[in-house]
């Protein structure tokens, strides 16, 4: 993975592992995600996030993956109103089907039929569990949507209707 160091103080303060992925202090994060430390350790005790890494005194250090899933849980909060509990069956399924793209094998056509159906089965158990954790919210927008319009349309009808009465003076 290639480092993506934005601005100076990124480059002087990130920690390089070994495997030269920028690691990055719990305070850094915080900077460029806009979430409190405290928020990232919460979102730590929740389940949500864990620190690629830690420094020999116990200090969290986050990768570039740890960043951009804190910037997707606030998304997913913000936006879109979602729950902790939502965001982690989010944040769970899409873990399990990396995990399978991960450990897919080069050749698919040496793979035992019923590993790759398995893996397969497994991968579309992550994608309803997605998908029933987006669809009341879709049903939620698109509810709002309508009701919106409706109010639009009546606003919209009642300006014209005084549009034909006389001024009054």
């Amino acid at each position: 993975m290639t480092q993506d160091l934005t601005t100076p103080r990124d480059a002087a303060t990130a920690s390089v592992t070994a495997d030269t992925e920028a690691r990055y202090q719990i305070g850094e994060v915080a900077d460029r995600t806009g979430v409190t430390q405290r928020t990232l350790r919460f979102y730590e005790e929740k389940g949500l996030l864990t620190p690629a890494d830690r420094m020999d005194g116990g200090f969290r250090l986050y990768s570039e993956a740890d960043i951009g899933r804190i910037r997707l849980i606030k998304q997913l909060q913000q936006l879109l109103g979602f729950s902790l509990a939502e965001i982690k069956e989010m944040v769970e399924a899409e873990e399990t089907r990396a995990h399978i793209r991960a450990t897919r094998p080069e050749d698919p056509d040496h793979v035992d039929p019923a590993i790759a159906r398995a893996r397969i089965e497994q991968a579309l158990k992550a994608l309803r569990s997605q998908l029933q954790v987006v669809e009341p919210k879709i049903t939620q927008l698109q509810e709002l949507r309508s009701d919106l319009a409706e109010r639009i349309t009546r606003l919209e009808t009642r300006v014209e209707e005084l549009k034909q009465q006389p001024a009054r003076a």
